[in-house]
């Protein structure tokens, strides 16, 4: 079946027998709305004109999330920056879209519970792993060497961005992770919204921290 690149790092951001978070939402959240930028960038519906974010094909993709956010940004009237963009397109109403359209189509479980019988939770195991394994043998053969297409240097960048990359695949060669994530695979557009994906992240971080600190003062 056919998902997006966010959606194939949703599947590797969750353990596939617990169906639970490796990395923290602060991390993954961004990841995905950069995942849904890059997207348009590959498939050349988006590029950069200097530090803009700019439609250059309103053409539909097929993809609700995909084609949403497009016309979204066809809409703002004013180019902005990929960061801007990285910021306004993802959330966690975003992850939970993904989530359900990933259990809707059989990839993923929807399992409902509670910690110590009061707080509701909700974990995402895989129901079909094939998905998955497509995506993992794709990824592991770039790591171990072979020519990347944009698409899996998109999935592997993000995936660095995110600090996902060492627990979805710790075995992996850190030198050939950072080798694609800096590189020019799929264009400048992509490279800056990976560079977009990296600040947003930093800031979600800080302000996590300060957040921390201050209710610890």
């Amino acid at each position: 079946m056919s998902v997006t690149i966010a959606e194939e790092l949703l599947l590797l951001a969750y353990s596939e027998e617990e169906g639970k978070q490796l990395i923290s939402g602060s991390q993954l959240d961004p990841a995905l709305g950069g995942a849904i930028l890059a997207e348009l960038a590959i498939n050349e519906r988006v590029a950069l004109s200097g530090k803009k974010v700019s439609v250059e094909d309103a053409t539909p993709l097929g993809d609700d999330e995909l084609d949403a956010a497009l016309t979204r940004i066809a809409q703002e009237g004013k180019e902005r920056k990929p960061d801007w963009w990285v910021q306004r397109l993802h959330s966690t109403k975003l992850r939970r879209r993904l989530l359900i359209r990933l259990a809707e189509t059989g990839v993923l479980a929807e399992e409902r519970g509670k910690v110590l019988g009061v707080f509701p939770t909700t974990r995402w195991p895989e129901a079909d792993g094939s998905v998955e394994a497509e995506v993992r043998q794709r990824v592991s053969g770039v790591l171990a060497g072979a020519e990347p297409d944009g698409r899996t240097a998109v999935l592997i960048a993000v995936m660095h961005a995110a600090k996902l990359d060492r627990k979805a695949f710790p075995g992996a060669d850190k030198a050939r992770i950072k080798e694609i994530a800096e590189g020019d695979w799929a264009g400048d557009a992509v490279a800056k919204t990976i560079a977009a994906i990296n600040s947003v992240i930093l800031i979600a971080a800080t302000g996590a921290a300060i957040g921390a600190g201050t209710a610890g003062s």
